[in-house]
């Protein structure tokens, strides 16, 4: 048995997998994002450590017979986040999340110094990367900067809590702008130009290789046996992707989760900082992935929910699936920057833009609005990303809260010109990644341990939509550049 730890933003799920493959079972804690300021989004590390114990708990309860069969564990979790450490390890401040926007003056100020930044690190600045945070704390809280004896990202403080040891995986630690990604080691010049040293990063690993063991008493607190194998895990993208088996050249993945996300795996570093895509190192050795990210997706979804006041999301969607097709050509364009935008555009001051409204427009014209433009948003990340890698993807998996609407499903699938799929154990996302690469640590072989699951749903193009929809992408990249300067005032 093996037990996966997936620490989102919004939930922490754990899975525990048996060795024939299949998921044995399944739990989840909610938690909360602190937004103090404008653009601020934070959380206590000490809120990831209770619902660690509301989800491990539960399993100890459901599942006591199998918890004692667990062999090691593996870690997930959402990417870039700065958990600052003293040097008796206690929490120095609240963690500065993936999604906040304050350090865009340190993303400057980091560009100058290093020159050569995206060259080595494979991604630009940008505010959601945690070197720039770390910036933002010597300039706004120095006495804090100057405590900081460790940092970790918020899956690896978890792992501190679980072992007492400090590792991270490379895949993780490609989100840093510390990480020189090509060589998959600590960057001692882009460590230097923040004024941190090598002395302060946790020891880098695979995602698949042992990172700790787990403390005596945690195990008996939840009934696991004591000193097993913590793996090293991974970001929350490339432990998805190995949950999925998207581990060769061409493999690849589309998440509508809080976030919307196309991930390709490579076989070699691909930078391509110009447009804004991430290249970072997977969590297998050997293996690299370029991803275009924009910062709301399935959130968006949830905004305009709440907006137009219905129960939920399905609750909108089945609207939006009952609209004839002159409605869907005349409704609104959206512009889905509701929390800034990554790639390609790289802005934190983009913001959310309903553009084309008329009194004809009701709940139904704005969910379609906002589904389509997240699309559209995504549609120019698929356009950013490698065109060779792009080739051999036949087919792209459909991941992520989105996922349960097939209407959204197959129009993705029109708008990328690809069958997207949906996989049984989807649900489970990083938490079944983060199992699986805790099996590899304990010896498990990769063409086994990372087979494909099968497939329970597949959703094709519509060709007789696409040019129409086409015309209506036309249209909508034709905005922001338009508004850029707009929203900076």
């Amino acid at each position: 048995m093996y037990l996966g730890i997936d620490l989102g933003t919004s939930a922490l799920k754990a899975v525990l997998l048996a060795d024939d493959g299949h998921i044995v079972a399944q739990q989840s804690a909610p938690l909360e994002v602190s937004r103090p300021h404008p653009h601020w989004s934070e959380q206590s590390p000490a809120d990831w450590w209770r619902a660690l114990g509301l989800a491990l708990g539960e399993l100890a309860r459901a599942q006591p017979q199998a918890m004692r069969a667990v062999r090691a564990i593996g870690l997930s979790g959402q990417m870039h986040g700065a958990v600052l450490l003293d040097a008796a390890g206690e929490v120095l401040r609240p963690a500065i999340l993936w999604n906040d926007g304050r350090s865009e003056p340190q993303c400057a100020e980091l560009t100058e110094r290093v020159p050569r930044l995206a060259q080595i690190a494979g991604n630009l600045a940008m505010p959601g990367f945690t070197a720039p945070k770390l910036l933002w704390v010597r300039d706004h809280q120095p006495q804090i900067f100057a405590k900081v004896a460790t940092v970790l990202l918020p899956k690896d403080w978890l792992r501190y809590k679980l072992s007492g040891a400090y590792f991270t995986d490379c895949s993780d630690a490609s989100g840093t702008l510390w990480l020189d990604v090509a060589a998959r080691d600590w960057s001692d010049e882009l460590l230097a130009a923040c004024g941190m040293t090598r002395s302060q990063m946790p020891a880098l690993v695979e995602g698949s290789a042992p990172a700790g063991r787990l403390r005596r008493e945690v195990a008996e607190r939840f009934g696991l046996p004591a000193d097993i194998v913590i793996a090293g895990g991974g970001g929350d993208n490339a432990a998805s992707a190995v949950g999925m088996g998207a581990t060769a050249a061409g493999d690849g993945f589309v998440s509508l989760g809080t976030s919307g996300v196309i991930f390709l795996c490579s076989d070699r570093f691909l930078p391509a900082p110009e447009s804004a895509v991430h290249a970072f190192c997977h969590a297998l050795p050997g293996a690299w992935h370029q991803m275009s990210v924009m910062l709301s997706a399935a959130s968006a979804l949830r905004w305009v929910t709440q907006l137009t006041d219905r129960r939920d999301e399905a609750e909108l969607l089945a609207e939006v699936e009952a609209l004839d097709q002159r409605s869907l050509d005349q409704a609104p364009l959206f512009l889905p920057y509701l929390a800034g935008e990554r790639t390609p555009h790289n802005d934190a001051q983009a913001q959310g833009v309903l553009f084309g409204l008329t009194h004809e427009h009701g709940a139904a014209a704005l969910g379609y609005a906002v589904i389509e433009g997240v699309s559209f948003g995504l549609l120019d990340g698929w356009h950013t990303l490698d065109e060779s890698t792009r080739g051999l993807a036949k087919s792209l998996d459909l991941v992520g809260g989105g996922a349960r609407s097939a209407y959204w499903g197959r129009l993705l699938a029109t708008l990328l010109d690809r069958p997207l799929t949906k996989r049984d154990g989807g649900e489970a996302g990083g938490a079944l990644g983060a199992a699986r690469l805790a099996w590899l640590a304990d010896g498990g072989e990769l063409s086994t341990v990372c087979a494909k699951r099968p497939v329970i749903e597949s959703f094709q193009p519509q060709a007789q939509r696409r040019e129409t929809l086409l015309a209506r992408y036309e249209r909508f990249r034709a905005l922001y550049p338009v508004l850029r300067d707009h929203f900076r005032a």
